[in-house]
């Protein structure tokens, strides 16, 4: 097939052109590291909107760790939502999940200070905020993300990916005020294929991402 996005930027870029309803709210951006940081920071950019992050690890499955048994999202309260079909079937005890969200928020924890140091978080009480990441597959880190945000008390929730699998969709539909997802086949095995460009980020690409965003949303608007 060919593929629909040629890096994640381009993938923000046109989902930002089917959000451009969205600006007049002055909404919020939230990425999910680190694939969901490029097409924050695209969107962000065409909306003129602040860019923050959702802090959120996926707990693997045995000797599967793509395989999200569930996941784990930063907070005072850290909010975890598991996938409990997929514990049975790996006979998965809570011995294991325990330790899998206790290596998650450890990670959790370093990306903060990593990527945002002493930096004040985004107020989300009463905005509209727009959750992002670079395409949903089982959509367990993308619950766990949502769940998080909804217990901020937006006024809207959006949900914006470029590619995510329609069942997974479903799921997560209650869960917002709106998507917006600009593919989504019936059988989604590998989101890397809708795009030319799919490698992976380090913590210093993600780190010169944010701080780019930052200075764009400082510097004043031309005339």
């Amino acid at each position: 097939m060919v593929p629909l996005f040629a890096d994640r930027a381009d993938a923000g870029q046109q989902l930002a052109s089917r959000l451009q309803h969205l600006k007049a709210d002055r909404p919020i951006v939230l990425a999910l590291p680190r694939g969901g940081v490029p097409v924050g920071v695209a969107i962000a950019a065409a909306l003129a909107a602040p860019l923050d992050l959702v802090l959120v690890r996926k707990l693997g499955a045995p000797f599967q760790p793509e395989l999200a048994l569930g996941a784990v999202v930063d907070g005072v309260e850290p909010q975890t939502v598991l996938n409990q079909e997929l514990i049975a079937a790996f006979d998965v005890g809570p011995e294991f999940i325990e330790a899998a969200k206790a290596r998650a928020l450890t990670e959790i924890e370093r990306r903060r200070q990593r990527y945002l140091g002493g930096r004040p978080r985004a107020r989300l009480v009463g905005r509209t905020v727009i959750v992002v990441d670079d395409g949903i597959a089982t959509g367990a880190t993308m619950a766990a993300a949502l769940r998080a945000v909804r217990a901020a008390k937006p006024a809207r929730l959006i949900l914006a990916v470029p590619v995510a699998a329609p069942d997974t969709l479903e799921r997560l539909r209650p869960e917002v005020s709106e998507i917006v997802c600009l593919a989504a086949p019936p059988e989604l095995d590998a989101i890397g294929r809708f795009y030319r460009d799919f490698r992976q980020l380090d913590d210093a690409e993600v780190v010169a991402l944010l701080a780019g965003a930052q200075a764009a949303a400082a510097s004043p608007s031309p005339a």
